[in-house]
């Protein structure tokens, strides 16, 4: 009886070795990535992700993390996934565990660090050009020049802008990506101030402090508008950047860029071809003032950036093709309007010329934004 007693043993210790199974094998390359928030000291999340364990033992995975060094790594989640996804500001560190049907946990996976040193500069300038309901902006690339190994985007953010206090608003959207240093924010309201930001972000979602603020208001223009010297067709040689179509002084309501009789006293300005077949504009209704807008010629239109705050004379100046000028008009509401000219081609008997106006009341943005415009409060930003 020993002997089959110690036999039936024997079998089933045999059994039991042959049922234990072994330890699953780790995760591996476990790697995360941020996800911005437009604050870069508070990320909005970070996922997770690993190399999935090929076992038909394998119930979840565990996650650990803790947030210092001091502490002792806790279980944070567990999941089926090969991503786990963490809503908040993340730990410091995070490393992986599989867990097979007995419980059993493997060996940890390598440990992630989320390091805040991987974050990249913040771009060191920002500039903008005012458009037909769109702003062009343009920064410097020295975030991608300085780690391009670590970049993965930029993100541009903007929100409302008051051109009365000099304050960007409170409540960012972020209007989009791009991994050149250039945006062109479009489908904007003309008129309608905006303030913008550019980050940075790495390609673990690190988001960098932001460049400096600029504001900007697009406004409408108009390309190679013809007009005819008084002398050679008075129909058509007056012009009017603005008329308030109803009478009831709205933005909607207004007609802009029109080409009218050069006898009409309410023409912003006609123009004039003296003896020797030069070329003039020539202010006309009341409130009407002109200046050149540089000494020299400009290459485009959006050349012309802030209207002057001197210089404007109700006399009568020269058109010489490539050269831009700059017109300030009474808006009737006690706020000035200004609108910008740069004249292309100057013939015997008409002109040819591209223009632009400002919409919004007292704002002298003609292409160029207004300056740096920087932001002291807190920073909301609303994803869209």
């Amino acid at each position: 009886m020993r002997r089959v007693f110690v036999g039936a043993m024997v079998v089933v210790v045999g059994a039991c070795t042959e049922t234990l199974a072994p330890l699953l094998e780790p995760p591996t390359n476990l790697s995360y990535e941020l996800e911005p928030s437009g604050d870069p000291q508070v990320p909005s999340g970070i996922l997770l992700r690993w190399d999935p364990v090929v076992s038909d033992l394998l119930q979840v995975y565990s996650i650990y993390s803790r947030v210092d060094d001091r502490d002792d790594f806790d279980l944070r989640a567990s999941t089926t996934s090969s991503t786990f996804h963490d809503r908040g500001v993340p730990d410091l560190e995070y490393y992986v565990v599989a867990v097979d049907v007995d419980g059993a946990e493997s060996r940890p996976s390598n440990t992630v660090r989320v390091d805040e040193r991987l974050r990249l500069e913040s771009p060191s300038s920002l500039t903008s050009t005012s458009l037909n309901g769109a702003i062009h902006l343009a920064w410097s690339d020295n975030p991608f020049r300085s780690a391009p190994d670590g970049f993965r985007q930029y993100r541009v953010y903007s929100t409302s802008f008051s051109l009365d206090d000099g304050l960007c608003g409170a409540t960012w959207f972020l209007e989009g990506t791009t991994v050149a240093p250039e945006f062109l924010a479009g489908a904007l309201v003309n008129g309608a101030p905006r303030c913008f930001g550019v980050s940075a972000e790495s390609i673990e979602g690190w988001e960098s402090l932001w460049s400096p603020l600029r504001a900007d208001t697009p406004r409408p223009d108009a390309r190679n508008v013809l007009m005819y010297a008084f002398q050679a067709d008075e129909t058509r040689s007056g012009f009017r950047f603005f008329q308030d179509a109803n009478g009831d002084g709205q933005v909607g309501a207004l007609e802009l860029g029109i080409v009218a009789d050069g006898n009409r006293t309410d023409i912003d300005f006609w123009v004039d071809r003296d003896g020797n077949g030069d070329f003039f504009f020539v202010p006309e209704r009341p409130g009407t003032e002109i200046a050149l807008y540089s000494s020299q010629p400009i290459d485009d239109l959006t050349s012309i950036d802030i209207a002057p705050e001197t210089g404007f004379s109700r006399q009568a100046i020269q058109a010489v093709p490539g050269f831009g000028y700059v017109f300030q008009m009474d808006g009737g509401d006690g706020f000035a309007r200004f609108g910008a000219i740069r004249v292309t081609h100057v013939g015997q008997d008409f002109m040819i010329f591209d223009w632009s106006y400002q919409t919004d009341p007292g704002n002298p943005e003609l292409s160029v934004g207004g300056g740096l415009k920087l932001f002291e409060g807190g920073i909301t930003v609303v994803k869209q």
